[in-house]
């Protein structure tokens, strides 16, 4: 990360359900089918171009189960930026009251802005973003749409609302 990134807010990116699109028509999308792990994927390419234009005024972090495997294969199918920062999560049990991603989220973040784009918030999601301190943004995307054009909208003018660093 630059020091002119550590001004932007940052964005949290999940992958399936925001870039690995699945359910509905596939076949109307952009993108294409690729083979990750052994796992289908149907990757969006319209999701990774509103991507790469948001990096320009959010710092990207993968906030997905992949964790480090978004590195080793997004930004060769997709053209993405390499080495994109990406947390890590406990998987322990017993987190039945909480987003699985939150603490995580919290230990990265800190009290920078952040905006995140997932397809599953819930309850403690929104309670978590209500109770912060610094400015936050859930972002919400279809499974079979991912992320497009109206989420990009949305995140842009709230990073252009945002308060000078």
């Amino acid at each position: 990360m630059t020091s002119a990134d550590s001004h932007k807010p940052l964005l949290l990116v999940d992958i399936d359900g925001v870039i690995s699109l699945f359910g509905g028509n596939l076949g109307s999308q952009a993108g294409s089918f690729h083979s990750i792990e052994g796992i289908p994927h149907f990757l969006s390419s319209a999701a990774a171009a509103h991507l790469l234009d948001l990096t320009g005024h959010f710092e990207p972090v993968w906030c997905s189960g992949w964790e480090e495997k978004a590195n080793e294969h997004l930004p060769h199918l997709l053209g993405l930026p390499a080495g994109m920062p990406f947390l890590r999560f406990d998987r322990s049990v017993g987190r039945a009251n909480a987003h699985w991603k939150l603490d995580a989220i919290d230990a990265y973040a800190g009290e920078r802005p952040l905006a995140w784009i997932d397809d599953a918030f819930n309850r403690a999601c929104h309670d978590w973003a209500d109770a912060r301190a610094a400015p936050t943004l859930l972002v919400a995307t279809l499974a079979e749409h991912g992320l497009t054009t109206r989420e990009r909208a949305l995140l842009l003018a709230w990073a252009r609302e945002l308060p000078p660093a």
